[in-house]
């Protein structure tokens, strides 16, 4: 990778994240924590206001505008392609996210490029079986509490049919067994309790915080699942 290319590199990775570490930046573009000084100053030397605080590392002051990021073709035809992925694998809610999203991505492209996403388009399919009809809209809510720290409200069906009511704080989301499950911390059952997310039939976030503070990492979690895959 020639220097122009890496400083449109860093400057992306610093755009996509609050803080970034001198450390990270050596490591995407395996280079020295030296180099990655030098490519600093010369983007502030562009004007670009990269700004340092310890302890975090570099950010782009905030309010700084940056013109739209443009994409290869490449780019453009591997975001088309996760359009499939998305509407196969998630719900409604993020859907439309995605949906909004790619919209604005293809806005910045040249017309030439629009024109063969056009065509490409018409050329990529999944088919999956009925199991992966996703016809809820919870994901987009649940990635919001889990992010704002929330305790969410829900009815949940258990394989039994049975209803019930619940009071949880939502950890993470992990996709296994080819369904979305919510981690969380189930106040009825004072543990921690693993929900079919096509198995809520209503959710509310409370928008009152979290009450256990020391909740564990999703990634440990995953050691207990009952299947690897």
């Amino acid at each position: 990778m020639n220097r122009i290319d890496r400083l449109f590199g860093i400057l992306t990775l610093l755009q996509s994240k609050k803080f970034v570490p001198a450390e990270k930046i050596a490591e995407k573009f395996c280079i020295s924590v030296r180099t990655v000084y030098r490519d600093v100053k010369a983007l502030t030397e562009q004007g670009i206001p990269v700004s340092f605080e310890a302890a975090k590392g570099y950010f782009i002051v905030p309010g700084f505008f940056l013109p739209p990021v443009a994409f290869t073709s490449a780019e453009a035809n591997a975001i088309l392609l996760m359009e499939s992925v998305v509407y196969a694998f998630t719900d409604k809610s993020i859907q439309t996210h995605y949906s909004n999203a790619l919209n604005k991505i293809k806005n910045v492209l040249r017309h030439s490029q629009k024109e063969k996403l056009e065509k490409l388009t018409d050329n990529i399919r999944m088919q999956l079986p009925p199991c992966f009809a996703n016809d809820y809209e919870y994901l987009s809510l649940l990635q919001h509490t889990i992010s704002a720290k929330t305790i969410i409200e829900f009815d949940y069906k258990n394989n039994q049919e049975e209803i019930s009511r619940r009071k949880a704080e939502p950890i993470g989301l992990i996709f296994y067994a080819f369904s979305w499950h919510l981690i969380a911390w189930c106040h009825l059952r004072n543990d921690y309790r693993d929900f079919r997310v096509s198995r809520i039939l209503k959710v509310a976030d409370t928008q009152i915080p979290f009450q256990k503070t020391n909740h564990i990492e999703v990634s440990a979690y995953m050691k207990s699942l009952p299947v690897n895959y």
